[in-house]
């Protein structure tokens, strides 16, 4: 019989969290912690192993033998105590409070949300992102159905000419415009542009397909890509050369009309931040400085990122007024036989949402996702399996996670059972967890024994238990109410970060440094808003907290359609923040993406 063999295990792993891969025999690459190997040896060879402490043994002279001379390692400062510089680190490296762009970086990558590309700017967006962008369509899809918009396709590429028509529009595009100019080896005879948003491609169609009162309302939409290529920060998802969006553009025979359907568009977007991501916005109008070029009207709903105490611009939707269809020569005939131009809109949401829901509810592990958009919103874990564990109570167990997996996704629950034998449980717990799968379900022998399941929550990292028997009832209304608290949550921390101050020697500048949206009386004077922006700027003491961000003063992210929400009061009777006009609404300012 082979003389048994005895593991030394160096005490530094039990330092070790990030993951550390090695080969088996007859086993693919096997990934663990020094705190689960040393477990697995505690629990299945407990006579056969040895933890000592080798620091120490390496502090001790030789016995025997003379110390022989060894070159000098070069060191790495940096890395995780206990690997070397070969080994794989699958989790986290840094700390979202600490480093945030690198933070927000590892997690979309670690997390599988998307990988880098060669083009800078220009981002894969990986299955477990598209799967969000898809129930993003979804949601949306069937809500402008509902109001009678199709869903169309039109052409990527954009005539000089066209381009050129509408120039007030263009000049806010015109640095950020990718144009070809060759095909093959050769020129162009005129160049075209690649769109940065399609006005100037529909409308000119438009103008042939309206000509009678009967025409209208005429709605579409389309979900496409967009390329706007200048800018100095790229950054995955909030500010890329190419992105995914929808584009939605109507035209109406009264104002009244376009207008019910602005406000409309814009309460679906807020739904699908609150619904789906669980991430709170605020409804507002843009500023005349800040609204869409050539646009009678603009309104938005915005976001706040707390770790950089940023707001950012979530979805808009525009009222066009007449301003293009007056120059696209888009009319009708009323019933009268008048000729009238016709009211348009344009609206749209992006896969920026994507990554305002990473920034809001990510945290130092990794993703974490909020139910109504995870990919997988359940997944099963077979714990407890030893050495001793025969094949038949393997099978036993896995077989019966599959079950319990198919009955979750027969009620409406997308729930995955994580069978792979060559990792551990802890392993697995690691993966979902980076990748934020809202709800773990373990498993063990025990638990089978008592036709229960154990629940844990990467929200909350709560753990509970229920029976086989409610797992269905369990885990549905717990979904529900994952979702609720991280809405709840995420709001909460946003009104904690949100100052009304009624003038500028009350805080305004100091609420910005402390990472706070300001909500204060304003003129809606434009002059006011350059100074309001370039006063913050100066006096400020603010260390930047995300490179990628743009450095900038308080700018107004939009005045809200309710701020007594927000705990603004009645603007009779005060001043305007930077002047001494009266003010005409509370405004909501602040730094932003």
């Amino acid at each position: 019989m082979p003389a048994p063999v005895e593991v030394v295990l160096d005490n530094a792993l039990t330092k070790i969290t990030t993951g550390i891969a090695f080969k088996a025999p007859n086993a693919s690459e096997i990934i663990t912690t020094g705190t689960n190997l040393i477990k697995y040896f505690k629990e299945n060879l407990p006579d056969h192993h040895k933890i000592h402490d080798f620091s120490v043994v390496a502090e001790a002279p030789a016995a025997s033998k003379p110390a022989v001379k060894s070159k000098p390692s070069k060191t790495n400062d940096k890395a995780t105590p206990g690997l070397d510089e070969k080994e794989v680190k699958i989790g986290i490296e840094v700390k979202k409070e600490e480093d945030f762009a690198k933070w927000y970086q590892q997690v979309l990558v670690k997390g599988e949300m998307l990988e880098y590309y060669d083009v800078s700017g220009c981002y894969i967006v990986r299955p477990w992102a598209y799967y969000v962008w898809e129930r993003v369509q979804s949601f949306f899809n069937e809500k402008i159905d509902g109001l009678g918009v199709e869903n169309c396709a039109f052409p990527l590429f954009v005539s000089q000419r066209a381009l050129e028509r509408e120039k007030d529009h263009i000049e806010g595009f015109a640095p950020e415009v990718a144009w070809v100019t060759k095909a093959g080896t050769s020129d162009l005879a005129e160049p075209v542009a690649i769109r940065p948003t399609s006005e100037t491609v529909l409308y000119p169609v438009y103008a042939k397909w309206i000509k009678s009162h009967r025409d209208l309302p005429l709605k579409l939409n389309q979900w496409n890509s967009v390329v706007r290529w200048e800018f100095k920060h790229p950054q995955p998802f909030i500010r890329s050369r190419e992105f995914y969006w929808q584009e939605g553009h109507t035209a109406h025979a009264t104002l009244e009309e376009a207008s019910v359907e602005v406000r409309r568009i814009l309460d679906y977007y807020a739904m699908i931040y609150e619904d789906l991501m669980a991430v709170p916005v605020v409804k507002g109008k843009k500023s005349e400085k800040e609204k869409f070029a050539g646009a009678y009207y603009t309104t938005t709903v915005e976001g706040y990122i707390p770790t950089t105490g940023r707001g950012i611009q979530g979805a808009t939707s525009h009222c066009l007024g007449q301003n293009f269809s007056k120059m696209f020569e888009i009319c009708y005939e009323d019933g009268d036989r008048l000729k009238s131009f016709a009211w348009q809109n344009s609206w749209g949401i992006s896969t920026r949402s994507i990554g305002v829901m990473v920034m809001v509810h990510g945290d130092n592990k990794g993703l974490v996702m909020p139910p109504r958009c995870s990919r997988i919103q359940a997944v099963f874990v077979v714990c407890g399996i030893t050495a001793k564990t025969t094949e038949e109570e393997k099978k036993t167990l896995t077989t019966k996670v599959e079950e319990l997996a198919q009955t979750l996704r027969a009620s409406g629950v997308r729930a995955k059972a994580d069978l792979r034998e060559n990792y551990t449980p802890g392993y697995k717990f690691n993966h979902w967890e980076m990748r934020g799968v809202p709800l773990r379900i373990e498993l063990g022998p025990r638990d089978l024994a008592q036709s229960k399941i154990v629940l844990v929550e990467r929200f909350s990292g709560s753990k509970s238990s229920c029976s086989m028997a409610d797992m269905t009832t369990t885990v549905r209304a717990q979904l529900d109410d994952i979702h609720k608290r991280m809405l709840d949550g995420a709001r909460a921390v946003r009104d904690a970060h949100l100052r009304v101050v009624d003038d500028w020697g009350s805080g305004f500048v100091s609420a910005l440094d402390s990472k706070c949206l300001v909500l204060s009386p304003w003129c809606e004077a434009e002059c006011c808003e350059e100074a309001i922006k370039k006063r913050s700027a100066e006096e400020s003491s603010a260390k930047e907290q995300d490179e990628k961000a743009p450095s900038m003063g308080a700018k107004s992210l939009c005045i809200p359609f309710d701020a007594a929400t927000l705990g603004g009061k009645s603007v009779k009777g005060k001043k305007c923040i930077a002047c001494d006009r009266s003010a005409v609404s509370y405004t909501l300012f602040g730094r932003s993406y």
